[in-house]
């Protein structure tokens, strides 16, 4: 979108959000899975649609389709006055920095990675939890031992998805092997339903029996595959258990609707703070999912095996490596 057309479109937004005086005015930028990518995007337009439902304040949307026109985007709302922009994504994590302080009456939160600044309230999840409580449930649900895990980039985060993935399924059976693929390289990755689904072909056809899907909407074409495959897979973000009931084993849930819904809140009622937060799941920042959609594929034995998983990491029993911190993963 060049750069006229982009700031036509916000000026638009910007008239049907609307507003009272009193009303904060809050912003949220999508990142190049969009906000139907049924995952991560998805989950904060969710959050910030029930902040609008519970107090009737609208919000103006945008999507950025790369890491350039998210400094774009950013700056036109800045400029707009907003009190408080949510950026959605680590891939903005530079476009916050830099706008940040030309705005610094703005405030901005950044879902999902670190920016620095005293308007800039950055939120992290522990990843790594969430994943290995995914990694318990996967190993023994697994008759071949062999799992998958489908990512979207290369990147620290991603393999932080990994490596408690990893460590999860070994705790259940040392083992278990660990198949590991990259979407791509480029924000395209994160919104390739058919590469995801060719991958997880791959990896079946070399004994993968349940897959974790870390790809943001080419997750979907994991999942897909997977129930055409008659195998099992794992959903991430959002709790995808519903897109195919019986086939999807859990899902790794990251809060991130929760997040941005608190971080309007907060805007509204004068307590917003600047600085950084990690959520894991003590903090209501990860977990995994349970329902009606899973519920049969969960039996007692793994539920049981989680749940007691889940009590140890949050007692400091358990301790779960994020390799962000520099130590390598063990698994």
């Amino acid at each position: 979108m060049k750069i006229k057309q982009l700031s036509v479109a916000i000026a638009a937004l910007c008239v049907t959000a609307g507003a009272s005086a009193a009303d904060p005015k809050l912003g949220i930028v999508y990142d190049a899975g969009g906000k139907f990518d049924k995952s991560f995007n998805q989950s904060a337009f969710e959050g910030a649609s029930r902040f609008q439902k519970e107090t009737g304040i609208k919000f103006i949307e945008v999507q950025a389709s790369s890491d350039t026109q998210a400094e774009q985007v950013l700056r036109g709302l800045a400029r707009k006055n907003l009190d408080l922009i949510a950026s959605i994504g680590f891939a903005q994590t530079q476009a916050v920095q830099k706008v940040a302080k030309e705005f610094p009456k703005v405030r901005f939160v950044l879902i999902d990675g670190v920016a620095q600044g005293a308007n800039v309230n950055s939120i992290t999840f522990k990843e790594e939890e969430g994943s290995y409580l995914a990694g318990v449930a996967g190993a023994m649900a697994s008759k071949t031992k062999k799992l998958g895990f489908i990512g979207g980039i290369d990147i620290p985060l991603i393999r932080t998805f990994a490596c408690g993935y990893a460590q999860g399924a070994k705790s259940v059976d040392k083992k278990a092997e660990v198949i590991q693929n990259m979407v791509g390289t480029t924000a395209s990755a994160w919104n390739d339903p058919a590469k995801g689904g060719e991958l997880a072909r791959s990896q079946f056809e070399r004994g993968v029996d349940v897959v974790f899907a870390v790809a943001g909407g080419s997750g979907n074409g994991v999942l897909q595959t997977a129930k055409e495959k008659g195998k099992l897979s794992i959903g991430v973000d959002s709790n995808q258990n519903g897109l195919y009931p019986g086939s999807v084993l859990t899902s790794m849930v990251k809060n991130v609707g929760n997040a941005v819904y608190d971080s309007f809140m907060q805007q509204k009622n004068g307590t917003w703070q600047a600085g950084v937060t990690a959520k894991g799941l003590k903090e209501g920042g990860v977990d995994w999912a349970l329902d009606e959609n899973n519920r049969k594929l969960i039996t007692p034995d793994i539920e049981k095996k989680v749940m007691a998983a889940r009590k140890d990491i949050i007692d400091g029993k358990v301790k779960v490596i994020d390799i962000r911190t520099g130590v390598n993963c063990p698994a």
